[in-house]
């Protein structure tokens, strides 16, 4: 992971200064276990059960009166008070890497003298820093604290991100006396930092608005920053004081020294301190939701040790500018919202329950909305889009970052290209945006987003970013910068950021519009829920009705029938006629109501989907349907193997039947009279993806265009009823109904003439899976 976070140009660059320097030894190294500390002060490492010194540093002779190979196994208060000793464990909760310091007189009998010591936990220890303490900064700490009071008072009058840090820089600098201190901004969460704000005597360069490259603070570093918020290097040519044993036993690692206000500090960071002429530094952290948002750095000329309230006073100061800074965000994002509320729910009006038709109609208005170039609206798989051409491959992607992201709220990067090609995702040419402003809405992976094209931005470098490693009198060195040199380049690949008062927007505009697309869908379901009792009842009408019906029918048709057979003599050729028309219409009268029952029966009863061969069921329908085919002289053609669907086996039959019956009725005046069953992939009417299909394709009399919706209406024919065989009118419609059951789809294609292609789909739960090769 580490190796990854150095950037190719960072590679290439450290390749061209020759070899014998290592910048990943930078990434890799583990800066919270160096072994010593700054010897300014001393360490004591205590096992916090049975109070034995676990580890020490090798100046504990210097500064408490005892070597550290002395200490080792023995009791603390050898050189603590007991008192002292109970106060520090008390002080150090488990689990709690914060200090606690406190003023105490320690040493080895003969050489007690006063420190404050600084107690904080971490494995399984209680490490204890002993830092001297001057007993006059008791009389100055009197009035410096209610300078800290008035600096945070400033702090807390700031408007502004930037006044923030203006107010940050100066107030530090006042508190510390160090020669030069800098707000410094991340860009990113591993990004390189920019200096927005400054404060510096007189003689030292100024470095407000440059940048410096990433590689200055590699990931280890920022992971400690956010743990510890306070960084003291009092010397950078300080001789560190080593801990003794260099690797505990009981983990045969070294200690773990991430808490430690003396923990010393890496090679590779005091030679860049020395690079630029810096002799004494402190960093303290800058964070927003617990993530490193930057640093306000100090620069001294000369070696600065800075007594713990000082050092406290400080880290309290970062984080009342941390909570100002979040208090600003805020503030930014509660007056952004009440700004674009108005202007979002007047656009939101003029959209109705078609949204993706209506958002595309005002399309100019939403982009402005957040100043974007283009806009996107993915719902159910659709794309609609306007303005700035967005790739498919891109418009997939924002779908995925869309799963992802946390609902209610809103995703956004200004450095989209950046982003894809670091997830492992292909970066088109053409088509892709460098900002994205992401609103996941409905189901999973929709989304409406705003995009922005590429903005070139000019940048000024501390250092050259491509270079940094260069090759000195001393070797290879990390070089920050020369005097005065400045590196000018052109940052490209990313949009203008996005801002509060666009994330706002974008979030009123996603309640508006999740309201509406509720409202609409509630709407939709309140008629689906009518319609559902509508069909019901028509069923359940057609069915009594159709029951019902044919009991008084046939007594009609007994009473017709009885008569002439029992009076045919006795009648004239009028009565024998009209009562011969009786029975004919009683019997039609049955054939409607029984098409009647079947028709209801379909709405009524489940399918029972089954995995089925279209083959078996075709060789099946031909066994009824083939005598009329052939008295018809119709030729049937299929492939040697159809493919398996997922369907109701006895309704596929029913489809097929009607189908290859209506070829033989409907078959042309042609000697070369024949039906096709297939199966093809073809784009269903108002669809915009390929489905498979089945076909049933003759070359019979055709369908004119102006009256081929009328087939699938029941009890519909478009022929007398006795002529092309006679019929009902409702094998089509009962056709249509099952294939709707089934969630597929019914059409066809004619040609008065020439034939007539019938297609049908099956839906999803009815996918057809490869029979074999077709033939």
């Amino acid at each position: 992971m580490t190796d990854e976070w150095l950037s190719e140009r960072a590679r290439s660059a450290e390749a061209s200064a020759g070899a014998g320097f290592d910048l990943s030894q930078c990434v890799r190294e583990r800066i919270h276990e160096l072994g010593g500390v700054q010897s300014h002060g001393t360490l004591l490492a205590v096992d916090p059960a049975s109070g034995l010194v676990d580890t020490a540093a090798d100046n504990a002779l210097t500064l408490l009166g005892a070597a550290a190979e002395d200490l080792i196994g023995r009791h603390v208060t050898t050189v603590l008070a007991e008192s002292d000793w109970a106060e520090a464990l008390d002080a150090s909760a488990e689990g709690d890497s914060i200090a606690v310091t406190f003023p105490v007189t320690a040493g080895f009998a003969g050489h007690r003298t006063g420190f404050d010591l600084s107690a904080h936990r971490r494995d399984g220890l209680v490490l204890l820093e002993f830092e001297p303490r001057d007993e006059n900064d008791a009389f100055r700490f009197a009035g410096f604290y209610q300078e800290v009071r008035r600096a945070l008072r400033r702090l807390r009058s700031s408007g502004t991100v930037l006044d923030c840090c203006r107010a940050a820089v100066g107030e530090v600098r006042r508190l510390t006396g160090y020669d030069r201190v800098v707000a410094y901004r991340f860009d990113g969460v591993d990004g390189p930092g920019e200096v927005v704000a400054e404060d510096v005597g007189q003689g030292w360069e100024p470095w407000l608005g440059l940048w410096f490259p990433a590689t200055d603070i590699p990931p280890q570093a920022r992971r400690l920053y956010e743990e510890n918020w306070i960084r003291v290097i009092c010397d950078v040519d300080d001789p560190t004081a080593r801990l003794r044993p260099a690797r505990r036993p009981a983990t045969g690692a070294p200690l773990d020294l991430s808490g430690a206000a003396l923990r010393t500090v890496s090679g590779f960071h005091l030679e860049y301190l020395r690079n630029i002429g810096v002799r004494s530094s402190m960093s303290v952290s800058l964070l927003r939701e617990g993530r490193l948002w930057g640093l306000i750095a100090c620069h001294g000329a000369a070696p600065r040790t800075l007594a713990p309230e000082v050092r406290s006073a400080c880290e309290l100061f970062g984080t009342a500018f941390s909570m100002q800074l979040a208090a600003i965000e805020e503030r930014h994002r509660a007056d952004a919202l009440e700004r674009s509320g108005q202007e979002v729910a007047a656009v939101a009006g003029l959209l109705d329950e078609d949204v993706d038709a209506s958002l595309l109609r005002h399309e100019a208005l939403v982009r402005e909305l957040v100043g974007a170039d283009g806009v996107l609206l993915v719902r159910g798989g659709r794309l609609s889009s306007a303005g700035l051409t967005v790739a498919e491959e891109v418009v997939l992607a924002l779908s995925r970052y869309a799963t992802r992201a946390s609902s209610g709220g809103v995703w956004s990067t200004d450095r989209l290209p950046e982003l894809l090609a670091s997830d492992g995702a292909t970066t088109p040419a053409e088509g892709c945006p460098a900002g994205v402003l992401l609103l996941p809405v409905g189901r999973s992976g929709d989304y409406l987003a705003w995009v922005r094209q590429e903005r070139q931005t000019p940048r000024e470098w501390a250092a050259d970013p491509s270079r940094p490693v260069l090759v000195g009198p001393a070797g290879e060195r990390l070089t920050p910068r020369g005097s005065g040199a400045v590196y000018r380049s052109i940052i490209r690949g990313r949009s203008l950021p996005w801002t509060a008062r666009d994330q706002a927007a974008a979030l009123e505009m996603g309640r508006l519009l999740t309201e509406l697309v509720l409202r609409h869908a509630d709407e939709v379901d309140q008629l689906n829920d009518e319609l559902r009792m509508t069909n019901l009842d028509l069923d359940s009408f057609a069915h009594v009705a159709a029951h019902d019906l044919k009991e008084p029918l046939r007594g009609i048709a007994n009473a017709a029938t009885f008569t002439l057979e029992d009076a045919r003599d006795g009648l004239d050729s009028l009565s024998v006629r009209r009562l011969e028309t009786m029975k004919r219409l009683a019997a039609r009268m049955d054939d409607l109501l029984n098409s009647l029952l079947h028709y209801a029966r379909m709405g009524r009863t489940g399918l029972r989907l089954d995995d089925i061969s279209l083959d078996d069921v075709l060789d099946q329908a031909l066994e009824v349907a083939g005598p009329r085919l052939a008295e018809e002289g119709v030729r049937v053609s299929r492939p040697r193997v159809l493919p398996r669907v997922r369907a109701d086996h006895d309704r596929i039959f029913e489809i097929l039947l009607n189908l290859l019956v209506n070829a033989a009725k409907y078959a042309g005046d042609r000697p070369d009279r024949m039906v096709e069953v297939t199966v093809e992939d073809v784009v269903p009417p108002g669809a915009d993806r390929v489905a498979q299909v089945v076909v049933v394709r003759d070359n019979g009399i055709g369908i004119p265009p102006d009256r081929q919706e009328e087939v699938f209406a029941l009890f519909r024919r478009l022929h007398g009823p006795q002529e092309h065989g006679g019929g009902t009118g409702v094998g089509l419609a009962v056709v249509k109904r099952i294939v709707e059951r089934h969630g597929g789809r019914l059409w066809l294609v004619s040609e008065p003439g020439e034939g007539t292609a019938f297609y049908f789909s099956l839906g999803e739960d009815a996918q057809a899976e490869p029979g074999g090769a077709e033939g």
